[in-house]
């Protein structure tokens, strides 16, 4: 009994087929995507329950919380709060890889005067744009 002959264009075909499938497993198994955060979020009620010249030191902290960070500066105490967000894209080859982070803050700075008074408040956003880019590449 003979079998008749594949003929080349299958043959083609499947070498594609098999190049490709070797191809996924190579490059689909390397992706990763992570993402982290430190900080708690500063909520806007936070921020607008802060009055210069009315809310104390000790009404912040129990408002917001303890500061992550204390300075002095000028004769003032500055208690700074923050958020990190962290976004991250890896491509694993096998011999090489490939990797994109992005990271933002946001950041609020209470300016507490000597008399223990809020004399000024600082915020910046920037969490709120942060995207996952998958292209380790360019923008």
């Amino acid at each position: 009994m003979s079998y008749p002959a594949a003929s080349p264009l299958i043959s083609t075909q499947n070498r594609l087929l098999g190049l490709l499938a070797i191809l996924i497993l190579i490059v689909v198994p390397g992706c990763a995507f992570g993402r982290a955060t430190l900080g708690d979020k500063i909520k806007q009620e936070d921020l607008a329950s802060l009055t210069k010249g009315m809310t104390t030191r000790a009404e912040v902290v129990a408002r917001i919380g303890a500061p992550d960070r204390i300075l002095q500066a000028n004769g003032q105490e500055i208690l700074q709060y923050y958020h990190y967000d962290l976004k991250s894209s890896s491509l694993l080859l096998l011999l090489v890889n490939f990797s994109r982070f992005n990271i933002k803050s946001d950041d609020l700075y209470v300016l507490i005067n000597h008399d223990g008074l809020v004399d000024d408040v600082l915020y910046g956003r920037r969490t709120d744009t942060l995207a996952f880019q998958a292209w380790p590449f360019g923008e």
